[in-house]
């Protein structure tokens, strides 16, 4: 399972449709399950970013597609990262002589 931080920003089609965005966020997760990918934690949030959402997925390809299939929509620009669990940090120490 790979897990990926999401930050996003309105665009200017987002934004004047602001009122719809709790609307988007539920679809969007649906959008997610028919792509293998589980949406764990969407929040808005006040600052650079105006969301921001938990993703897990069994590879990278699924998120990626999920990334594209949101993008192509034009409400939001992403900014992703990949996150590690401490257990997946243990085992990337672990290689570390």
């Amino acid at each position: 399972m790979v897990t990926y931080v999401g930050l996003m920003s309105f665009t200017d089609k987002g934004i004047q449709s602001i009122k719809e965005t709790t609307k988007r966020a539920a679809a969007a997760k649906e959008a997610a399950k028919q792509l293998g990918v589980n949406m764990r934690e969407l929040v808005w949030t006040m600052g650079e970013y105006d969301l921001v959402c938990i993703l897990e997925a069994e590879d990278e390809k699924s998120l990626s597609a999920f990334s594209l299939a949101i993008a192509m929509q034009g409400n939001v620009r992403t900014r992703s990262l990949r996150a590690y669990s401490a257990g997946e940090m243990d085992e990337i120490l672990a290689k570390i002589k």
